[in-house]
């Protein structure tokens, strides 16, 4: 009987995993589960059609559902959210989000690639409609339509990270006069000081105010803007909040179907990217991986760690020996 190799999430990991899996396995029979619209989109491109760098949105749309039936027979199920697992019997109950219907799929291998959602820091004041995160295309076009539509004089961008210097940078080329705060004393933690320092200075040279080591305090509205209040005492006045304050790892529906999770709250994987039940993989943002440098348990939330973790997965889970040997996170 052929694999019955079923995944959960698209982009990055769950994506690369199903089309490894049938180029080594043209047999099996592969599904994939995603929550939402789109199966596959450069996510690393998301600030840039913001932006306006990248001019047309379909542009972001790497590979479509009908594309992996025609390319691979893969059955892609977009707008399908995994609510359960039994791992007993190797079943999944699976939500179609359209109609709230609910059906089962047998598994005999089954990949995670849940991802992870944005960290929202508990600052009085978050959440109205000129608060964004920014994690897929749908968050994206809600920046970009709110950029469009109401041409923003001024921006605060909380967190240094990738995210939010990305969207630094294609604010200002916006036009939109753009404040960093993070409360670190320098952007991009990862690097050394010296390093950053090189990224401030390239920053304030564009335009972009950093202000460093501080923290955002609390949020109000006054005379139909958004006033920052920061643990320095400071006050910034602006008209949009990008939030890029970190990420959390999507571990629920593993956790909740018992499988084992590290103290970062990653799923815990060995190096063949196994979980703690023999028929279960993961990859991706949620999986706890080893730090090539120190060798302790870590996550890197990027694209290309995910590739390589999602072919690993794919590999194994279809009899083939493969070992992802770690991170660097560069």
């Amino acid at each position: 009987m052929p694999t019955r190799l079923l995944i959960i999430g698209g982009v990055a990991g769950g994506a690369t995993a199903a089309a490894r899996a049938r180029r080594i396995d043209e047999h099996a029979e592969i599904i994939l589960f995603e929550r939402g619209e789109y199966i596959s989109f450069a996510n690393c491109g998301l600030p840039y059609y913001i932006g306006e760098v990248i001019k047309e949105r379909d542009e972001l749309l790497l590979t479509t559902p009908r594309d992996f039936k025609d390319l691979y027979n893969i059955d892609v199920r977009v707008q399908s959210e995994v609510v359960a697992i039994d791992r007993q019997n190797q079943i999944l109950r699976v939500k179609d989000i359209r109609n709230g219907n609910i059906c089962t799929e047998v598994y005999d291998k089954l990949i995670l690639s849940p991802g992870a959602e944005p960290f929202i820091p508990p600052v009085e004041g978050i959440g109205s409609e000129r608060f964004f995160y920014l994690r897929n295309v749908p968050d994206s076009d809600r920046i970009k339509s709110y950029v469009d539509t109401h041409k923003p004089n001024a921006a605060v961008i909380v967190g240094g990270g990738f995210i939010g210097l990305e969207m630094a940078e294609n604010l200002v080329e916006r036009g939109v006069k753009t404040t960093v705060i993070e409360m670190l004393d320098q952007v991009m933690p990862p690097l050394d000081y010296e390093m950053a320092a090189i990224i401030h200075t390239h920053l304030e040279g564009k335009g972009v105010i950093c202000d460093l080591g501080n923290k955002v305090q609390s949020f109000s509205r006054q005379d139909g803007r958004i006033t920052v209040v920061t643990s320095k005492g400071n006050t910034i006045p602006c008209d949009m909040v990008i939030i890029s304050a970190g990420i959390r790892p999507e571990s629920k529906l593993a956790k909740d179907a018992g499988l084992a999770i590290g103290d970062r709250g990653g799923i815990r994987v060995d190096a063949t990217m196994r979980t703690d039940d023999p028929h279960i993989y993961a990859v991706g943002d949620a999986a706890e991986v080893r730090d090539f440098v120190t060798g302790l348990p870590t996550m890197t939330p990027l694209a290309g760690p995910a590739n390589k973790q999602g072919r690993i997965a794919a590999d194994n889970a279809l009899g083939r020996k493969s070992v992802f040997r770690g991170t660097l996170g560069t």
